[in-house]
Formats: C-alpha cells, structure tokens, sequence
C-alpha cells in the first residue's frame, strides 16, 4: 500500500482474423493502458498501418455525444454499459441514427423559439408592471400619481380589421394591450406603453388608423385594475411556458428507451475502436502493446489465449527492463476506499513516479492531526461530520459528481478528528462542559485554566506544533532517501540538501536550538559539537558540484581557466545551497506554528462571542451564539482544512514527492466518457 501498484508490459502478436474477438476481451477485462506503436524494432514503419473501420470513431464520439445532449435536456444521466452490452453490441447505423436526431432537433427547436417569444413577451410585461408598481399611470392630460412616471397610457380605437396588423407592430415593443370592446365595426383598445418609445408608438398607431378617446373620469384611477390585467397575464404567459418546457421533456422522454439503448452501442463501439486505434497491422497480424497491474497478467494470458485459440505471441517485460517499449510507466494507486478522500488530496497536488512512495496513508492521519488541532470542539465537529453524511447520503448514487462525493467524506473523517481533539481539550461548542483528557486549550487561552499538566501556557502549545513540524520533515526526508534508493540515485541519496547530508544539517540545528533553549539562549554546544552536528556535513555538500563536474564537463572544456572559473562556480554553488538549506528548513518548521496559531484564534474567537451574548439576554442571547457558531463552522473550518493542505503540499510533500507520473487510465467499459 505504501508503494504503486507494481505493473507489467505485454508486447502481442495475434492473427488478423482474431483482431475483433482479442478486442472484445481487452475490452472485457478492462485491464490494459495501451502504448500506440510507431516503430518497431525488426519491422520498417511503412510495413505496419492502422486498423481500418467501416466508420470513424470521430464520427462514432460526435453521435454519441449528441444523444446525451438530448439525454440531458430531458433529466437522463446514462449510465455506464455492462458486460451484456458488450455482448449485444451491433453495427452502428450512422445515418438513420442522425435523420432521427434531426427531426427531434427540429421539432425541439420549433418548441424552443415559442419560448423564446414568450420569453421577450414576459420580460417586456414585467418592464411595464414594475413601472406600473413604481411610478403609476399617465393618462393624457391627468395629473401623474407618480410624477416621473416611465409609462403612458392611452385610450382609442381603430377599426377592427387593423387589428391583427396593429397586435403585430406591437409585438417587439414593451407594451401591454388590452382590447375595452366593439362597437360596430371599431375596436377599442386600453395601450400601456413605455414614454421613450413614444416616437415608435405613434407610427403604429398612425399606420393602424388609430383615434385617441378621452378617457371618462371615472376610469382616470385604474392603476390597480391595470396591476391586476398586467398580473393575470403574466401569469398566464408563465403558464404556458411551463407547457412548453413540458414539451421539450416529453420530446426527450418519448425516445428515452430509443436514446438510451443507442448510446450503450455508441459507447461500446466507441471504446473498441478506441483499443483498436492503438494497434497496428502488417499483412496478416495485428500488433499491440500496453502496461497493466502485474496481478493481471495470468488472468489477461488465459483470455487472449483462450479468443485465439493458442495462435498468438505474447511477451511480458517487467518495469525498467530492457525489452519494455517507453520510459514512463503509468502509476495506479493501491489504497483501500477509506482513504479516496485522501487519494484525492494527493492526486489534485501530482501523481507519485512509477516505483516510489505513494503518500496517501500518511496523509489521512498527518492532514486530520493538523486539522484536528486548529479546530478542536466536539460540538462543532459533530455539525462537520453531520453536514458531510448528508452530502455522502445525497451523492452516493451520482457518478458525475464523485469529487463531491469524496469531498463529503473528507468533511465527516475532519468533524470526526473535531471531536477527538475537542475532547482532548475539553471544548463543547466553546465551552468546558466536560473535563479535557489531555489540556484545557481554552482555559491556557483565556487565562484561567485549574487543570494539572504539562501543557501551561501559550509557548507549551506552540512547542507541540513545533515538535510535530519536526517529525513529518523527517519523515518526509527519510521517505525520499527510500526513493533515491529504490532508484539508485547514490549522490542524491549523499550529497542533496534533501539527501542524508541535508538531514544530518536539520538534525544538527534542532539539537543546536534545543541546547540553546534549555541554556536559557546564554550558551551553545561546545565547538567540537558544533562542527560536528553542522560544520562536516556542510564541508561534505561541498563534493557535489566537483563531482558532477569532472563526471560531466571536464572532458569538454578546452580552456585552462575554465577550471578558476569551475572553481568559483563550485563555491556560489555551494554558499547558495548551504542558505537554502539553512533558511528553508528553518521556515518549514516554523511554518508549523500556524497550526498552533489558528487553534489559538479559534479559541479566542468563540470567546469573543462568549462575550458578545453575555451582553444581551434572552432570545438574543441564544441568537448570538448560533450564528456565532454557524460562522465558525463556516470560517474556521475552511481555514483550517486550507491550512492543514497547504502544510501536507509545501512542508511534507516537497521533501520528498515528484507529482511527475502519469496516471494509470485502461480503457475499459466504465472508462469516463467526458
């Protein structure tokens, strides 16, 4: 679990004639990160070509991706094909499918631009009704109820056949018609419309043969029977655009089963055509290569072999084995579930290089110590780890947002580590209800803790996190001094400031620092000490730079100065990595103060909300401390979990962690289709 999974090369040659079976079972097993060959060693490159298909796996992708468009539009999430799709997969009709889809698209389209009009119709209605609300009516020569009032109503008629022409001059602008009634063959009609279109309004209804009527006194105070038509037709427009959304659902759901069984044979096609795009052919065999996990191999022989009856040839390379293709190996991770959420945290900063340690274990513990530390309340931990199994509850089921979903249990295992922590410290929301199992974190903070410990005051608290700073460096430096080992990188392992050289420097100036503090900073180590702990292993990093010289450049320099100005190089070289050294393992382990830092912040904010409640009474009193707590939550919670990634990133994983390596991604029926 410590180390990726240890992965194998297959290099295959199988007949021509069982290209289709051998695909299917790749397929099947789902197993293998395909190499695409470009040259072989023993074959001309013109002596192989690609595996030709009857249609293109562009076009196979684009169809697809079409239907789960549609899909999409009407609430169907596809989902992954099985094994018994794979075994009913047929010959994909890229015509019918697309004449299919066209019509639907038009019908869909035809459904869409209704909305759209219905859209503008309600928006410009909304325009009128929130100035109706605002500012009120203008009616002709009356007095403005709101006198910078943006509407202007008028009465008229117009004869009835001009009508359906004067609707449809209208139909573009913000303006809400209301037919009064006929009389005879005049059609008279309430118009509300904006004052800045005025200019526009009055040709209309010039064109329309419209005739202004003064409207009775009785009716000059109709703003809310106007609100009241403005409202009811809106209304109306809003329901019938739930009609027509309903329509674009039907639309969708009426082909569903269509749809959907199309997709699966899609998706499989695509992703046999997609192994199929990594052979190659020559006359009469078909040649492949790809890495899987090692536990794979006899498995995939028995496979192959059995779909070809015995007449293939297969090879196996082991990792960095001469006869292997390519130099970079895909990694797969070896963790169990429980630490996904974890995985996730590594693989957002890089994924590890084939062969060397996969941090993820001691990441789990490392991430939620820190975060447990800067946030420690058991009351708040159980509303963390409460909110996080709901989200676990309500994404459990949902394929596409599995980062969520793993981002949920991340929050539970972080409200768990709340609570162990906050029962350490004897904190229930804030508060001491129960007595701590290790120090009274709030009682050192506020100045009055009663509890026996070895942890007294501020500076023990930040002495711990120092301390804890110390050991994951250490960790970290003896976590690449395995790497370095298992790659035979001898000098790194030596002479780099991450190397042994570098750890002996660190462990030297923590004992010089621990030795100055407990002298009360009056006194260092005696000088042979001294030299010892930092002086050698600082003359040792000098032989780096010469080395790589004379192993690298010496035979290639002409000049006989050239070993001065070597010389001189050799001597910056080393100053610098020397204050690199020292400064930066100096600030990565201050760095782990911060922890402590924001434990204390933590602490002193619930107390000044303490304070604040206890200045009120009451209903207030209860208020105050609930949205308190809900800030917290909220603030501190973001805070610490940034903070406890940032110190896994930059303090723990540069010491050791190369996020260089490819991924492991097979192609495989439940490969991601985005």
């Amino acid at each position: 679990m410590i180390f990726t999974t240890e992965m194998i090369q297959l290099f295959a040659v199988v007949l021509a004639k069982d290209c289709e079976p051998v695909t299917e079972a790749l397929l099947r097993e789902g197993v293998m990160q395909f190499i695409n060959i470009t040259e072989l060693e023993g074959e001309k490159p013109e002596s192989l070509s690609e595996i030709k298909s009857e249609i293109s796996l562009t076009a196979i992708s684009d169809l697809r991706k079409r239907i789960e468009g549609f899909l999409y539009t009407g609430g169907v999430i596809p989902s992954v094909p099985r094994e018994t799709d794979l075994n009913n997969r047929t010959a994909v009709n890229i015509e019918s499918e697309t004449a299919r889809l066209d019509k639907m698209a038009g019908e869909r389209d035809s459904i869409r631009e209704r909305q759209r009009v219905l859209q503008q119709e309600i928006l410009k209605l909304e325009d009128i009704r929130r100035q109706v609300e605002l500012y009120g009516i203008g009616i002709s020569d009356v007095t403005l109820p709101a006198k910078h009032s943006f509407i202007s109503m008028q009465i008229g008629r117009l004869p009835a056949s001009n009508v359906k022409q004067f609707e449809e001059g209208l139909r573009d602008m913000p303006s809400l018609n209301i037919a009064m009634g006929q009389e005879g063959d005049m059609a008279h009609h309430l118009l509300i419309s904006m004052k800045r279109d005025k200019e526009q309004i009055n040709k209309i209804l010039t064109k329309a043969g419209w005739t202004k009527v003064e409207l009775p006194a009785e009716l000059r105070s109709v703003k809310k029977d106007v609100f009241k038509e403005l409202s009811a037709k809106l209304q109306t427009l809003a329901e019938e655009q739930k009609k027509i959304e309903k329509k674009v659902h039907d639309l969708v759901k009426k082909e569903a089963k269509h749809l959907t069984k199309a997709w699966i044979n899609l998706r499989v096609n695509e992703l046999f055509l997609k192994i199929q795009a990594n052979f190659k052919s020559s006359s009469r065999t078909v040649i492949f290569t790809g890495w899987l996990p090692s536990s794979k191999k006899e498995r995939l022989t028995r496979k192959i072999k059995q779909v070809c009856e015995d007449r293939c040839y297969l090879e196996w390379n082991e990792a960095g084995s001469g006869g292997a293709i390519g130099d970079e190996v895909p990694v797969r991770f070896n963790n169990p579930k429980v630490l996904a959420p974890f995985q996730m945290l590594v693989s957002n900063f890089g994924i590890p290089r084939y062969g060397t340690i996969d941090p993820t274990p001691f990441v789990m513990p490392l991430y939620l110590a820190m975060f447990g530390l800067m946030f420690a309340d058991v009351g708040q931990g159980l509303i963390l780890a409460i909110l996080g199994a709901l989200g676990v509850y309500f994404l459990r089921n949902n394929e596409q947002k599995q980062g969520f979903y793993h981002l949920s249990w991340l929050v539970v295992w972080c409200g768990c580590s709340s609570i162990f922590f906050g029962a350490l410290f004897g904190s229930f929301f804030g508060t001491g209800l129960f007595p701590p199992l290790w120090f009274d974190f709030h009682g050192i903070i506020s100045g009055h803790s009663v509890h026996n410990s070895a942890i007294n005051n501020v500076f023990d608290i930040l002495s711990i996190t120092i301390y804890f700073g110390i050991s994951v460096i250490f960790l970290g430096l003896l976590f690449n001094w395995i790497n370095l080992i298992r790659e035979k990188k001898w000098v790194e392992l030596f002479f780099d400031k991450g190397g042994i050289l570098g750890g002996w420097i660190y462990g030297g100036g923590i004992y010089i620092a621990s030795y100055l503090v407990a002298h009360s900073y009056k006194q260092f180590p005696p000088g042979k000490v001294l030299f010892l702990l930092a002086g050698l292993p600082s003359l040792l990093l000098f032989i780096k730079e010469p080395y790589h010289y004379f192993k690298h450049e010496a035979g290639h320099s002409d000049k006989k100065s050239s070993l001065l100005f070597a010389l001189i190089n050799f001597l910056m070289e080393w100053v610098v990595e020397l204050l690199e050294i020292f400064s930066g393992y100096l600030s990565n382990t201050l760095s782990f103060m911060r922890v402590a830092g924001l434990g204390i912040a933590h602490v002193c904010l619930m107390i000044s909300i303490f304070t604040l409640a206890e200045m009120t009474s009451g209903i207030y009193y209860v208020l105050i401390l609930i949205l308190g707590n809900i800030m917290v939550i909220g603030l501190e919670g973001l805070t610490a979990g940034v903070q406890a990634l940032r110190l896994n990133y930059y303090e723990f994983f540069t010491k050791f962690f190369h996020g260089t390596g490819k991924l492991y991604t097979p192609i495989s029926l439940s490969s991601s289709y985005k």
